[in-house]
């Protein structure tokens, strides 16, 4: 099942539930799911954000929004790891298939919707940076917008040491600077050889970027003939296997404390040939 509708209320002091029960051919129970999952929205005074709390009392002219797909709703990432809690921010191990954000239709699937579920004490969850969907590894998550906003300054001033391990196809022996443009943007990746495995002539690879193009190192080894396994936007044909690449290493000094902080993933969560 699939829809959205959009409802005008003009009348005040009615909650979302009656309103939603009214007008939607669904059960309480599965509404109230669905709302925690982030398919409701709420306009009010010409913004628009999402409602999860079922007993909100609503005014004229408010407008609730739902958007219903049981595809989406029925998803389920996997369980992400916590690796650091440092109050003010926290970091963590992001799985395959999680997303850095939502839809309209959604956004129980993303990392921070799953801090803000399951970190304790409970906190809310502001995304920094992100990863592809089909990336994995490490994550930085704020619990306040202050923080929120000075971690993002230490990404926009390259202030952030951040590496990454990749399995591609081929054997790369030695140091490689990729500088091929992206989308008509400069864009360099450093890539060092760290093991290879002649039976399956595959190579595990350690990236550095000094930029942060959309799909950049995905993008550059591909092009330079050694693309990542797993890719299916830039890859093999036929290569269907999760992607092969892990976000593995981030150090920064911390706006919090002043202190500089290194995180790495633990080597259980890291890709191996």
């Amino acid at each position: 099942m699939k829809f959205e509708k959009h409802i005008e209320i003009d009348a005040g002091d009615r909650k979302v539930a009656q309103v939603l029960v009214d007008a939607v051919d669904l059960s309480k129970q599965a509404l109230k799911r669905a709302m925690q999952k982030g398919c409701v929205w709420l306009t009010r005074n010409k913004g628009t954000q999402r409602v999860r709390r079922f007993d909100k009392v609503l005014r004229a002219d408010d407008t609730l929004h739902i958007y219903y797909d049981d595809r989406v709703l029925s998803s389920e990432p996997q369980a992400a790891v916590l690796i650091a809690d440092e109050a003010l921010y926290s970091v963590w191990y992001k799985p395959y298939g999680m997303l850095c954000q939502g839809s309209k239709w959604g956004d129980h699937c993303t990392i921070n919707r799953w801090v803000e579920r399951h970190l304790e004490p409970q906190r809310p969850a502001f995304i920094i940076h992100r990863l592809d969907r089909a990336a994995q590894g490490l994550i930085l998550i704020a619990h306040q917008k202050r923080t929120a906003a000075s971690l993002a300054d230490l990404f926009q001033r390259r202030q952030v040491d951040k590496r990454y391990r990749a399995i591609v196809h081929g054997h790369l022996a030695e140091l490689m600077t990729l500088d091929g443009e992206i989308d008509g943007k400069p864009a360099v990746s450093h890539v060092v050889a760290v093991d290879y495995a002649p039976g399956q002539d595959r190579s595990l690879v350690e990236v550095t970027i000094e930029s942060g193009r959309k799909h950049q190192i995905r993008r550059h080894l591909s092009r330079a003939g050694f693309p990542i396994v797993g890719d299916r936007l830039y890859g093999r044909e036929g290569d269907e296997q999760d992607l092969c690449l892990v976000s593995c290493y981030l150090s920064f000094v911390s706006p919090t404390d002043g202190i500089r902080k290194i995180y790495t993933l633990p080597e259980s969560l890291q890709p191996g040939l």
